[in-house]
């Protein structure tokens, strides 16, 4: 399994760890305190990669230029995203959201564990099972109630909204970007992903969008708005 998923909880230095606290998957955080350590002896690098192959959780062997692994680093770098604008948030008026976002940060860590363990695996059934991602759509559905949630009471605005806001409203916004473009990345892995994956990355989308300009609103910081730029005049013109 790619390093970013195996490796992202169990260590001594791991920051959260995802703890499911009821039937539908509700998810917590847990403390740093909280969290099983293990010895110091387990190492970062592998050397099994240097030929230019890493393997799924399935065990099977793929170019680091495989769709799988292009979707992967989406999400991983849609995560590391969701971390620096955790950073910005801290102590301000909009901190309120940063247990939302860690708990996002964990269901990508599923959703890759669901990317690389394709589907349509063969004598691996147990581990599709194990990795299944979302399969009653809470994840989804909650995330859709915190969009109506965070949507009441923001500007209206009739023109299109520049990426803006502050420090960490516009990190979001970048958020927002590199989830589109892991939702883009796993389109060729239709066939071999739970469709509730698709959904919850093209909705997660959708929410970074209102929690940006939620953040810039509770920030007290102006958003920018698109204004038509005038060049200069030619012969078409008239």
């Amino acid at each position: 399994l790619a390093p970013a998923i195996c490796r992202s909880f169990g260590t001594k230095s791991t920051a959260m760890a995802l703890r499911r606290s009821d039937s539908r998957g509700k998810i917590t955080i847990k403390a740093p305190e909280e969290v099983k350590s293990y010895p110091a002896t387990i190492k970062v690098y592998t050397r099994t990669g240097d030929k230019g192959t890493s393997s799924l959780f399935t065990g099977e062997r793929r170019a680091k230029d495989d769709a799988v692994f292009d979707a992967l680093g989406n999400t991983d770098e849609l995560s590391s995203m969701l971390g620096l604008a955790i950073a910005y948030l801290q102590a301000t008026p909009a901190d309120s959201l940063i247990p939302r976002l860690e708990s996002i940060q964990c269901l990508l860590q599923d959703v890759g564990s669901n990317v690389a363990t394709p589907l349509n695996t063969e004598k691996q059934t147990s581990k599709v099972r194990r990795t299944r991602f979302d399969p009653d759509g809470y994840h989804c559905e909650q995330l859709e109630l915190w969009i109506d949630e965070l949507s009441e009471g923001l500007p209206v605005h009739r023109s299109f909204i520049l990426p803006s806001g502050g420090l960490a409203a516009s990190t979001l916004h970048v958020a927002r970007t590199i989830c589109r473009r892991a939702e883009r990345s796993l389109i060729p892995l239709k066939d071999d992903v739970d469709k509730e994956t698709l959904m919850f990355v093209n909705r997660l989308s959708d929410f970074l969008f209102v929690a940006a300009r939620w953040v810039a609103m509770k920030q007290g910081v102006s958003e920018r708005i698109y204004v038509r730029q005038q060049g200069r005049s030619t012969e078409f013109d008239t």
